[in-house]
């Protein structure tokens, strides 16, 4: 029963054949799928309808008026008028450029905010390949613990064993079984983590191959190429552009405003009717107004500057530590294969020149170390997922 126990716990875990999705694949469901997202495209949607509004002169005024007149010899007064306003022409140059600006940075703080949603998901696709390559791994080991467990089991039988070694090997059985679920555990927590970003449908991830990640030390190259596709710092370049603008329009918006139309007037036995227009002299309305645009296009100039201060400096350290942990991943792994006494450890227990305790000891020493290369497999993956949240569009 136990033996069954243990074949079932294996063949519950990493063993199982899943319907692979890639990466890609899996972030372009979320995308589709994500109920946060939605809402987010939904109020960039809304937003660059907005957008369009109050781009045009106001609406016409249409005057009608009927007099009395009184001694009633006199007779009756009718005035008709229509008056159409606008601001100086330039200025709906200005407020449409700054829609279709607007309409940009509705796009950007949606591919923001997607690239947060992202960063989340790669983080737990990566913490999936870390847990699938641990439980392949484990289950390697707890297949030869079996197989250990059995081999003492028969020498104990057959009366050429002894009791402790035969427990010894049942407990590293037992120990190893208990890791392997324990990884299971971890692993169906994260698969629930991408259920719920793909709005409650779920994904399956068996991928456990940690693939060389694509860094040269072309850094200045890199982060340049980057910048141009972060939203973040796309979407404050943006805004500085917009506060250009809108000092632009202010500009215009403080110059002299018009009015033109149509007019009549009716009495008894005359009749008046042409054209009448008009111009507003700009003197108190607009104090400030310029002054203050320019100022927050300066702010704004300013908050980008430290932006991509921040920016550069903190993907720098980023880009360093992950090509500082593929280059010692990679070196650890050639020494670890260079150094591993895996086979001898095998061959010195059959022909009984070293204890199974002695054994088991050294056992776990290599474990330990394939466990960190798995470790260090994993962190340069993590610092690659999160250079890629500040290099995506």
């Amino acid at each position: 029963m136990k033996t069954l126990f243990l074949l079932t716990l294996i063949a519950t875990g990493i063993c199982t054949a899943f319907a692979q999705e890639g990466i890609d694949d899996i972030l372009g469901r979320i995308e589709q799928s994500n109920t946060t997202l939605a809402a987010i495209r939904a109020v960039a949607d809304a937003e660059k309808t907005g957008n369009k509004t109050g781009l045009l002169p106001p609406d016409p005024e249409v005057e009608f008026n009927y007099l009395w007149g009184n001694p009633s010899a006199i007779g009756n007064r009718t005035d008709f008028a229509i008056l159409q306003s606008f601001d100086f022409p330039t200025a709906y140059t200005y407020r449409s450029q700054i829609a279709t600006l607007k309409d940009e940075q509705a796009e950007l703080e949606y591919l923001r905010q997607r690239n947060e949603l992202f960063h989340e998901a790669r983080m737990l696709l990566a913490g999936l390949t870390y847990h699938n390559a641990l439980m392949a791994e484990y289950t390697i080991r707890l297949q030869h613990a079996v197989r250990m467990a059995g081999n003492y089991k028969k020498m104990l039988d057959a009366g050429e064993g002894n009791i402790l070694d035969f427990n010894k090997a049942m407990v590293n059985r037992l120990s190893l079984a208990s890791e392997l679920e324990n990884l299971e555990i971890e692993r169906n927590m994260l698969l629930a983590g991408l259920e719920r970003l793909n709005g409650g449908n779920a994904v399956e991830f068996s991928d456990s191959t940690f693939a060389e990640l694509p860094l040269t030390a072309g850094f200045e190259q890199w982060v340049e190429q980057a910048g141009m596709k972060n939203p973040a710092l796309l979407l404050l370049k943006q805004e500085v552009a917009v506060s250009k603008k809108q000092a632009q329009l202010n500009k215009a918006l403080s110059l002299p405003k018009f009015h033109a139309g149509y007019m009549s007037e009716k009495i008894v036995g005359e009749q008046f009717q042409g054209i009448t227009a008009g111009v507003s002299i700009p003197l108190w309305e607009s104090k400030n107004t310029v002054k203050y645009a320019r100022a927050s296009a300066q702010a704004s100039a300013s908050r980008y500057a430290d932006l991509y201060f921040q920016y550069y400096n903190e993907i720098k350290n980023l880009y360093q530590k992950a090509v500082a942990l593929q280059s010692s991943t990679t070196e650890y792994q050639a020494r670890l294969q260079e150094y591993s006494n895996r086979a001898l450890l095998d061959k010195a227990l059959a022909a009984g020149q070293i204890s199974l305790s002695e054994y088991l000891l050294e056992l776990a020493v290599y474990y330990q170390s394939a466990n960190n290369l798995l470790e260090m497999k994993y962190n340069a993956l993590v610092a690659w997922y999160t250079l890629q949240r500040y290099s995506q569009d």
